[in-house]
């Protein structure tokens, strides 16, 4: 049996909600299509955004929504987007798919779409074909109070109020598809555009996030830190959970025990990409200051047979739940850094919580993983460890079999499992330290390793109720079913 010890009374950080985020792109269905229908749609819609998803993401908690890219945001010029709808600026989307952008979906419609949900904005400025007045006057357009030349276009264009911008993003993957800069460069440029990036609201401040590495390029944090930290409040991560190559990195689904571990092996990479970057902010930043934000993460696959190759659809199964699950665990035990997360993406585009086929809509396996795991927003992390073994078919594909994280609010422990293992159930002592467990209740998210919702079965996968507990006198036994995550709540 596993032993696992837990101390809720030792408090080490607070789990911020915004770990939770997500992440929308001008790319493929995610905003047309998935978020954005029109006010003239026969799809239910309140201004255009489609009720069924609000009320969906409203229900999983959704607290902070990243937009518009991605690659596309260093594409993307926002006076493009406002104003008649009518006259706005026609275009292709050259980056993702070659399709038509309209630009009916622009800073209204996204502050109207965070606005329905009750989420935070997260906005990416566009610094690799912007520049620095372009930035700076769509920051005055959103956030100027006053009298000013873009605060009265964006009254006459229909809102009176101030918006608010919680984050923003000074630039995206500067080191690629942003302008293929190097470290210093783009450090020097980061420095010189969010001076403009005004603060004109003292009780509303813009938390400003630069564009940090690629996966393990340390040489790219390390110098963005040194140049530029000074003058950030963030500064970003991305890295995808990629199976195979990236010209080849295998499907969604029909996978095998072997693409399993590897899948899992890939993603747990996740925990020492973020050990060794914080190790470089820690050298730059002692007293952490700046946070990480995980801005880009999450599952890529090869595209569903038949679908834009440009547009990134692909499905979902108990596999992505698995990846949710360990990257959140990883998140929140990393809290005193990570100060926010954004899986990729939203809706129809990668690692999605919703996939939409015309009036139709469902939830993954992934909305599952991060409704349940909700509990933990704002929650205060409190040590925990497990004992672990290794599991998998081959040595370099080994993962530990559980990953776990506890946190505590409101009187209540929530304890989030993960079990790696295809094939084997874990039995787990859990001792609590100091406490005792008054009441104990559990969800959890299982099943076949590629089970998955479609439009025609849409409740395969879902959250059901978890009775694999019981209290002992040190604390509760777990048993955790193979290829699982699970919730167990328990009131102290």
């Amino acid at each position: 049996m596993a032993k696992m010890y837990i101390n809720p009374n030792v408090r080490l950080g607070k789990i911020n909600k915004e770990i939770y985020g997500n992440f929308s792109e001008h790319l493929g269905r995610c905003i047309y299509e998935g978020l954005y229908v029109g006010e003239n749609s026969d799809i239910p819609n309140k201004n255009g955004m489609r009720t069924d998803v609000v009320e969906a993401l409203k229900e999983m908690k959704l607290p902070v929504l990243r937009w518009p890219g991605g690659c596309f945001a260093d594409e993307y010029h926002w006076e493009d987007g406002i104003g008649p709808k009518e006259t706005r600026k026609k275009l292709i989307n050259t980056h993702w798919g070659g399709v038509l952008e309209d630009n009916s979906f622009g800073t209204h419609e996204f502050m109207e779409l965070c606005d329905q949900i009750g989420c935070e904005t997260y906005i990416n400025g566009n610094v690799g074909s912007g520049t620095v007045r372009e930035m700076s006057e769509w920051v005055e357009y959103m956030t100027f109070e006053g009298v000013s030349p873009q605060a009265d276009r964006r009254k006459a264009n229909g809102h009176e109020a101030a918006y608010t911008v919680n984050y923003f993003g000074v630039g995206n993957e500067n080191w690629g598809c942003g302008g293929n800069m190097t470290p210093e460069f783009y450090a020097n440029l980061y420095r010189q555009y969010q001076t403009y990036i005004r603060q004109y609201n003292p009780e509303k401040k813009i938390y400003k996030i630069a564009c940090g590495a690629n996966a393990a390029d340390y040489h790219w944090t390390d110098k963005v830190m040194e140049i530029a930290h000074p003058f950030m409040d963030g500064i970003s991560l991305h890295y995808y959970t990629v199976p195979g190559e990236w010209s080849h990195k295998g499907g969604a689904l029909g996978f095998d025990e072997k693409k399993w571990y590897l899948t899992l092996h890939k993603t747990c990479f996740m925990e020492e990409l973020l050990d060794n970057n914080i190790a470089i902010m820690d050298k730059y930043d002692p007293k952490g200051r700046i946070g990480l934000i995980v801005d880009e993460w999450g599952t890529w696959y090869d595209v569903e047979e038949g679908t834009n190759p440009g547009f990134l659809y692909q499905q979902n199964s108990i596999r992505d739940a698995l990846v949710a699950g360990i990257n959140l665990n990883i998140f929140n035990k990393h809290c005193k850094r990570v100060k926010m997360a954004n899986i990729a993406q939203l809706i129809n585009v990668l690692q999605s919580v919703i996939l939409t086929d015309g009036a139709k809509m469902i939830k993954t396996p992934t909305y599952f993983v991060f409704k349940m795991y909700a509990d933990h927003q704002d929650a205060e992390l409190v040590s925990s460890c497990i004992d672990t073994e290794m599991v998998g078919l081959e040595d370099s594909n080994m993962v530990k079999n559980l990953y776990e994280s506890c946190s505590v609010k409101d009187g209540k422990l929530t304890i989030t499992l993960t079990n790696l293992s295809l094939d084997k159930s874990y039995d787990i002592d859990a001792v609590l330290t100091e406490a005792e467990a008054k009441a104990i209740c559990g969800e959890i998210v299982t099943g076949a390793m590629d089970a998955h919702n479609t439009f025609d079965a849409p409740d395969q996968v879902k959250t059901e109720e978890f009775k694999g507990f019981e209290k002992t006198a040190t604390g509760l036994k777990i048993s955790i079913p193979a290829k699982s995550v699970v919730k167990v709540t328990v009131q102290l």
